[in-house]
């Protein structure tokens, strides 16, 4: 399928689709006028690894062309845990450290979107942070089914093998649709993306902006970055492949897409 928009026919060509919502529409509204694409980050080390190079490379695009890019830290979801492909709870971070990755991270940002332009990094914690639990049962909570997330594959997996899921991390995908529908709301975002993982997460956003918001929103996922095993390439994995040159060389990221087996 031929699209028009300059941003689609790029990611498509590059093999950065994985799902996709009505993404005719959205091709329509990119080829006509310029809008505003995020993707959320989790800061559970001080370095983003090669898992998160597709995703980094979806923001530059969307750069390139010219959109507004929004690099999403999860400065009050870390605190947390997204339980997305992940066998076991994740580690519970302070604050500080959290607040020190951001700052690690945030260097990473500049070199994939343009930070002088239109481009911008944003920290969930400035808005959750000031969150009324009560309140945010009643608007957001109200409006998202258990049904609905337990179909999620981030939730049923853990639930199928019969591994712990934590109340915290399943509270992390209504943080994270309210994370959609706030840059919907103040930043006129109305694209999230992210790696095939966050597919349910996605959907919650989108649901909730529909309803809260009135507005149509879209989701696009890429292919995840995965082990010869299959499993999703990731920061706790042993030999990660760090983005930052002071964690990992120059030379040892050259060598591990040299060995590595296709």
């Amino acid at each position: 399928m031929a699209f028009k928009s300059d941003f689609i026919n790029e990611i498509k060509t590059r093999g950065y689709i994985y799902q996709s919502s009505d993404i005719e529409d959205l091709d329509q509204i990119m080829s006509k006028k310029k809008i505003t694409g995020y993707i959320g980050f989790d800061i559970t080390s001080d370095s983003l690894h090669v898992g998160s190079l597709v995703q980094l490379m979806l923001l530059h695009w969307l750069d390139y062309y010219d959109h507004k890019s929004i690099a999403l830290v999860g400065g009050g979801t870390t605190l947390i845990g997204d339980p997305s492909g992940k066998d076991k709870t994740r580690k519970i971070l302070s604050k500080n450290d959290v607040e020190k990755n951001i700052q690690k991270i945030s260097k990473t940002f500049s070199k994939f979107i343009n930070l002088k332009k239109n481009s911008i990094i944003a920290n969930n914690y400035e808005w959750l942070s000031n969150i009324n639990y009560i309140d945010f049962l009643r608007e957001i909570g109200s409006k998202i089914t258990l049904n609905k997330m337990l179909t999620f594959e981030s939730v049923k997996n853990r639930l199928d093998r019969e591994q712990p899921l934590s109340i915290l991390e399943f509270n992390y995908m209504l943080l994270q649709a309210y994370d959609f529908y706030h840059l919907n709301k103040n930043y006129n975002c109305v694209l999230q993306m992210g790696g095939s993982d966050q597919w349910g997460n996605i959907i919650s956003g989108i649901d909730l902006i529909r309803r809260l918001n009135k507005k149509k929103c879209f989701g696009i996922t890429s292919p995840l970055i995965t082990n010869n095993d299959g499993s999703k390439m990731g920061k706790t994995a042993d030999g990660a492949i760090w983005l930052d040159a002071k964690k990992l060389s120059n030379y040892e990221f050259f060598q591990f897409w040299r060995n590595i087996d296709d």
